[in-house]
């Protein structure tokens, strides 16, 4: 499972842990990823997902997920979230 947010486009980040002495060790920041299942109000259904922490709290600020994946790029967005993405607006084009 790559370690990717499926929202966000978060990750893993390289750097340094540097010691006291200056040495420089290479070192890998993890995105916090967390599984969890998102809703869709406009569809209807919920959705297996594997999201950052930050995204989490940013769908619950934008009124859910139809809210974020409204504002969202295109880039950032996973296949299957830009999948969900172009259905929302289709349905929202229709009614």
């Amino acid at each position: 499972m790559s370690r990717i947010c499926e929202l966000t486009g978060k990750k893993p980040m390289v750097g340094h842990t540097v010691s006291h002495s200056n040495i420089k060790t290479k070192r890998r920041y993890l995105p916090n990823l967390v599984n969890v299942t998102v809703h869709s109000d406009a569809l209807g259904q919920s959705y297996a997902a594997r999201v950052s922490a930050s995204a989490l709290r940013t769908i619950d600020k934008r009124g859910g997920l139809d809210g974020f994946l409204a504002k969202s790029k295109d880039e950032q967005l996973s296949p299957k979230m830009l999948k969900i993405k172009k259905e929302i607006a289709k349905k929202a084009t229709a009614a």
